[in-house]
């Protein structure tokens, strides 16, 4: 396995030969952004099905920590039925390399893809989705507490980008549209 700038073990970047999803829970994609407050940073670590582009999990914190992405992956975990094999895929950070972030993949039957040196378009779905928040939502605001930003992210993520923004990459639907869709 290929090594960071950290002393942690890094996955191989599976994405190089996996071809675009055709169905839901093939591949996840993870990240994190950050947000200023007045009160301080605060963490966005972030889940998509890179099918439907539908953020099924998501955790926002004052730590940048390992707690922060396995958190947002549990709550992926319970919100999606998924088979063995899904792959998630994320950059080679330290909270996505520790030991226990490879754990709770591992237990769930998730297999691990980071993206290789010098492939900054492999996650590029989720930083368009951050550049997305911050452009629509975060730069038009000031937020004066984390609580405030946090329900304002509530509810652009779970109200809007979810359920009404519509995307180019899936038919110019939502998310959950596009899914329902899917279902029929």
């Amino acid at each position: 396995l290929f090594r960071s700038g950290h002393k942690l073990t890094v996955a191989p970047n599976l994405l190089e030969t996996s071809e675009k999803p055709k169905s839901p829970n093939k591949i996840w994609v993870g990240d994190i952004t950050y947000i200023w407050t007045r009160e301080g940073w605060l963490y966005l670590s972030v889940v998509m099905d890179l099918w439907s582009r539908k953020i099924v999990g998501w955790c926002l914190n004052i730590r940048m920590d390992k707690g922060l992405v396995i958190e947002a992956l549990k709550r992926a975990i319970g919100s999606r039925e998924y088979k063995p094999g899904l792959i998630f895929h994320s950059d080679k950070g330290s909270q996505y390399a520790s030991n226990d972030y490879k754990e709770l993949l591992s237990k769930n039957n998730i297999v691990q893809s980071m993206s290789g040196k010098g492939k900054c378009y492999d996650n590029a779905a989720q930083e368009s989705f951050y550049h997305t928040l911050k452009t629509e939502l975060v730069y038009q605001q000031v937020y004066n507490t984390r609580k405030e930003a946090e329900l304002s992210i509530f509810e652009y993520i779970e109200c809007f980008y979810n359920r009404k923004r519509i995307h180019s990459s899936i038919n110019y639907m939502s998310p959950v549209s596009f899914e329902l869709e899917y279902v029929k």
